[in-house]
Formats: C-alpha cells, structure tokens, sequence
C-alpha cells in the first residue's frame, strides 16, 4: 500500500483542528500534525499578499487521497486551497502498516 503525505495551510487554528479531527474521524488520514502558524507570500488574482496559516501535514493512502481531497475541498474555507500530495520514499515500515491500517479502503 502506498503511503503519502499531503500538505494544507489553513488559515485559522480552529480549522485546522476542525479538519484533523474529521479527517482523522472518517479514517480519511490515519494521523494530522498542525504546525505552528507560518507566514505565506503568494501572488492572487494578480497581486502579491500574504496571510498567517497553520500548516496540516495528513498522512494516508494513495488510494485513500481523491476521498479526501473531496472532504478537504468541502471543510476548507478558501477559494482554491493548497492541497499537495508528496509520495513517501521510505518510512518505518511498522509506522507505514500502521497508516495503511487505520485509512479506510475507497473505491
């Protein structure tokens, strides 16, 4: 079973915690580190601006990633939110069964 880990920067410590604790909830994401708030820079609709957000590092499944990417869009508050996949290259396999187990299978 492949393992990834996708990135979110929500903008406010209530989402974050919100989204964990569903993600989690749903066994969309076996487990949801909220980071310590961060300042990002990025270009919007043609101008530069930058907010204060909480990154959200989810690990689950490959297979699990479209179900939640659907559940981040519905629970995210911006327009078009950061969600990015990066595959694992290696982990701890009894971490990495321990992912897989707690993710549930999706069609």
């Amino acid at each position: 079973m492949e393992i990834i880990m996708v990135v979110c920067n929500v903008p406010a410590e209530g989402l974050a915690q919100q989204i964990a604790e569903v993600l989690v909830g749903e066994q969309l994401a076996a487990c949801v580190n909220i980071l310590a708030p961060c300042r990002s820079v990025y270009r919007w609709q043609g101008q530069v601006d930058s907010a204060t957000e909480y990154p959200l590092l989810i690990k689950t499944t490959a297979a699990g990633y479209a179900a939640l990417q659907a559940r981040l869009l519905q629970l995210h508050s911006y327009e078009v939110p950061e969600i990015i996949a990066l595959p694992l290259a290696a982990g701890l396999p009894a971490y990495l069964t321990w992912v897989a187990g707690e993710v549930l299978s999706r069609p």
